[in-house]
């Protein structure tokens, strides 16, 4: 009997474990970061499929960034110093980056990085300062939109700088871009850059 009687202890303590486990929601795991190179003498960065859109349908891109030493450089050109570099972004309003768009652009002048708001409405690019940031810290970048006050809210690190939005669609519809060097200039040494997009 008193075997009987520890048996199903046993199996009730079993049943119980199995109910708490059935319960328990799965780790997610976390969003790796992607590594994004220009290559020394180009433009473009290496990282990312290069051969198709990636399109984005929303009203905000939220991503994390890491500068490294490779983004301390010096232009050939004196005045290119100010230049200004793009970090990510988006096409808007079904239509060329070119004409409507949005990105976080970046350059390394008076011995600081230094990130801008970068857009473009209706062909019109505007460049707007943004903050200054520190090599090899997480970077919280935001790009959200205000259809209310037509216009784009550029967030770095908590503090949000709006610009103008031309774009009449409800919601951001286009294609994301990505890390690029230039100005002028193509990229004097190669510039690595860490980028993870957030949910």
């Amino acid at each position: 009997m008193r075997i009987h009687t520890c048996l199903l202890i046993i199996i009730a303590s079993i049943q119980v474990s199995c109910k708490k486990n059935d319960n328990t929601s799965p780790v997610t795991p976390p969003i790796p970061f992607v590594n994004y190179t220009i290559p020394k003498g180009a433009h473009y960065a290496t990282g990312y499929d290069s051969t198709h859109f990636e399109i984005i349908q929303a009203n905000h891109l939220h991503f994390t960034a890491i500068f490294d030493s490779s983004a301390i450089y010096t232009t050939s050109i004196g005045n290119n110093q100010i230049d200004v570099n793009k970090l990510f972004g988006f096409s808007d309003n079904q239509g060329s980056h070119h004409v409507f768009s949005a990105r976080i652009g970046w350059s390394w002048n008076n011995d600081s990085l230094r990130l801008f708001g970068y857009t473009y409405n209706d062909s019109v690019r505007t460049i707007k300062p943004l903050a200054i940031v520190s090599i090899g810290k997480q970077i919280d970048c935001y790009i959200s939109i205000d259809t209310l006050h037509k216009q784009y809210l550029f967030t770095i690190n908590g503090q949000t700088t709006p610009m103008p939005r031309t774009a009449k669609t409800p919601l951001i519809v286009g294609y994301k871009l990505f890390p690029y060097f230039g100005g002028d200039e193509v990229a004097p040494h190669t510039v690595t850059i860490k980028v993870r997009e957030e949910l």
